[in-house]
């Protein structure tokens, strides 16, 4: 779906396609454990998020150089232009690159390599969102941002992701406070595997500004209002929540509900190559299992600007809301 539309909640090394990981396996010489595109296709299917992390991390060894990340990225923006995007806020996580030697700043200049010039190449305005790995410690985040201050005239914010369950926000309330001191933007990943309460801590303890996920808020009303009141955004995947079992079919997603409650919902693909679709997709997936009408497909486009973290330019903003309202089905 064509809808202009932004992408709020996309890890980078999640749109890392078979094609791809093979392509930069042989430009790197490393070996992966499976026969051809086709073998590793069918690896892409999850039981849970735990089960597709560990997927995750295994082909993440294939990215080494800046070129890497440059054609990881360009490969990306690519794909989301032609599906309407045309602003995404795209995560990346430096923990699991630093710990396979490869360092910040191969990743954050080969990124930008791509990113620096997207509006031009691809009719795509980008930022960058350094995500913290929640089942590594508190102290490898707090050094994880200090390795990150030469870069930071190219991040905008920080998020956390990665293994949810057992891994409270209050575990990193310091980095955060420091995050915010340096004047960075703030999000978390809370409320996919977590309870709601997670999704408290993060607005309380973290200060964050949106809520990655967010889906389980849905069993606390108390919580429901808050975020109704506050204008709480939600970055939701529906494709993802589905292939990680969080939700058993597509029909079954309270997206519907969400928007009928007065939520800020917005919808992105999380990590498309291995949940089944672009943002486009998951536009067109939850039009079709959810019956949700062009007005609100609108809706949930024009929320996705109105949340961005645009406030440095509100006239791009506003132009992308003008896209939304002239957009013809």
């Amino acid at each position: 779906m064509s809808l202009p539309k932004a992408e709020l909640h996309l890890h980078i090394e999640g749109t890392l396609e078979p094609e791809l990981a093979f392509e930069l396996a042989a430009r790197n010489g490393v070996a992966l454990p499976y026969a051809d595109t086709d073998t590793l296709s069918k690896a892409y299917r999850f039981e849970d998020l735990q089960s597709f992390l560990n997927l995750y991390y295994e082909l993440m060894a294939v990215l080494r150089t800046e070129r890497d990340f440059e054609d990881l990225a360009n490969a990306y923006l690519a794909r989301a232009a032609a599906q309407g995007v045309r602003h995404a806020e795209i995560f990346f996580d430096p923990q699991a690159h630093i710990a396979r030697g490869v360092d910040m700043g191969t990743v954050v200049e080969g990124l930008w390599r791509a990113l620096g010039s997207s509006v031009e190449n691809h009719g795509v305005s980008t930022q960058l969102i350094m995500c913290f790995l929640r089942d590594e410690s508190a102290e490898s985040a707090l050094a994880t941002l200090e390795a990150a201050k030469p870069y930071l005239d190219r991040i905008v914010g920080v998020g956390l992701d990665s293994a949810e369950v057992g891994h409270p926000p209050v575990k990193f309330r310091e980095v955060y406070e420091a995050a915010a001191a340096l004047g960075l933007r703030r999000v978390a990943h809370a409320g996919e595997e977590g309870p709601p309460e997670y999704i408290v801590e993060a607005l309380d303890v973290l200060g964050v500004e949106r809520i990655d996920h967010g889906l389980r808020c849905v069993e606390s009303p108390e919580l429901v209002a808050r975020l109704v009141r506050d204008r709480i955004p939600l970055t939701l995947c529906p494709l993802s929540n589905v292939r990680l079992r969080t939700v058993d079919v597509l029909a079954d997603h309270p997206l519907p509900a969400m928007l009928e409650a007065g939520l800020m919902c917005t919808v992105n693909s999380d990590d498309p190559a291995y949940f089944g679709g672009y943002a486009g997709d998951n536009f067109e997936a939850v039009r079709l299992a959810l019956g949700l009408g062009e007005e609100r497909l609108k809706e949930l486009a024009r929320n996705s600007f109105l949340a961005a973290f645009l406030e440095h330019d509100e006239g791009l903003r506003a132009r992308y809301l003008a896209e939304v309202d002239a957009y013809e089905f």
